[in-house]
């Protein structure tokens, strides 16, 4: 498993990252998955020692039931890997059991602090933004969780252009520390990333940690054109599908992949993770697996390397829409 820097910070962490949003499973989360104890302890040993050394979480994930089962699974290695979760969501009933206050922010820390049996975070993340709460409030708050040594790094997740550069200054202005990666949704359904998030990263030294990189499944190769529907899955189940996308196109897609794979002896899952990883903005792939066959697959996306021709097929079947202002800006690069 090869290692890459988290955005611009000194810390390396694996090329993909194990997400536990399918440990625990209750509530909404069962659409996702439902993993006991017992088998998310036998796929974090798996996946440590396939060379993986960065897991993600969130408190609101099952509230804390997947932080609390990553906790007892990680036991003695804890401090072997590099740990994330994030803070936002709601996590009781209580009118500031939510959001990016500082009230919160303090309380969830501690809290996720707890149900991990640890007393630090790695990466500690804001879930979305927040439009009750001023940035300003939020990232004094995550600064002085970095000064108190609960947390060591900050990113954020979901954030928009303008609301990632708004906190990067602030930060600047306050001297606070800065986030130093976006978790966000891309893959090759979903490019929009590519318009103003990623180019801001590559300027600003930021990391991506690509959050649903299968589109929820989809890129898996279980799902083809003309083909019965598979059952049992989020795509199936219409609370579980909330990523909507012209699966027609994604068809096409998935058709490139299943050559692109046969020709590197894979399977289209790790085609379609292995592009994303040709990426240079990604810093880590974020992979779930709800069985030990599904992460043996996923760990072997590592063994090779797309080639740029590859990817520039993929890039061109798979580009989205240019919107306004982009296709001017390109139009007014071409004539210089």
């Amino acid at each position: 498993m090869k290692m890459r820097l988290l955005g611009n910070s000194g810390l390396k962490v694996s090329e993909l990252c194990f997400g536990t949003m399918t440990f625990g499973g209750t509530g909404y989360w069962e659409t996702v998955g439902k993993q006991t104890q017992q088998e998310a302890d036998q796929l974090v040993a798996m996946a440590i020692d396939g060379g993986i050394n960065f897991f993600d979480t969130a408190d609101i994930y099952s509230t804390g039931l997947s932080e609390q089962i990553l906790g007892k699974a990680l036991g003695a290695r804890r401090n072997e890997i590099v740990l994330a979760t994030k803070v936002r969501g709601r996590m009781g009933p209580g009118p500031n059991e939510v959001g990016l206050s500082r009230h919160h922010i303090i309380e969830a820390c501690n809290a996720s602090l707890k149900r991990l049996g640890t007393d630090y975070i790695d990466l500690y993340q804001v879930h979305n933004w927040d439009h009750q709460t001023p940035i300003e409030e939020t990232l004094c708050a995550l600064n002085d969780l970095v000064r108190w040594g609960k947390v060591r790094y900050i990113g954020c997740s979901n954030y928009s252009g303008w609301q990632l550069m708004k906190s990067l200054s602030i930060s600047d202005q306050h001297q606070y520390s800065k986030f130093i990666t976006i978790q966000s949704y891309y893959s090759l359904i979903a490019r929009e990333l590519e318009n103003e998030i990623i180019p801001c990263c590559l300027d600003q030294g930021l990391g991506v940690l690509t959050w649903s990189p299968l589109a929820g499944g989809f890129l898996t190769g279980k799902y083809r054109r003309g083909q019965q529907r598979p059952q049992g899955t989020r795509r199936s189940n219409a609370e579980g599908n909330f990523l909507q996308f012209d699966e027609e196109g994604g068809f096409t897609i998935i058709d490139e992949l299943d050559g692109i794979a046969k020709k590197h002896n894979a399977t289209v899952t790790r085609a379609a993770l292995n592009y994303l990883l040709r990426k240079s903005a990604v810093s880590s792939v974020i992979i779930g697996a709800r069985t030990p066959d599904h992460l043996i697959d996923n760990l072997k996306t590592t063994d090779w390397e797309m080639t740029s021709e590859e990817v520039s097929r993929l890039d061109s079947i798979s580009a989205p829409p240019r919107i306004y202002p982009y296709w001017m800006q390109e139009m007014m690069r071409r004539e210089r």
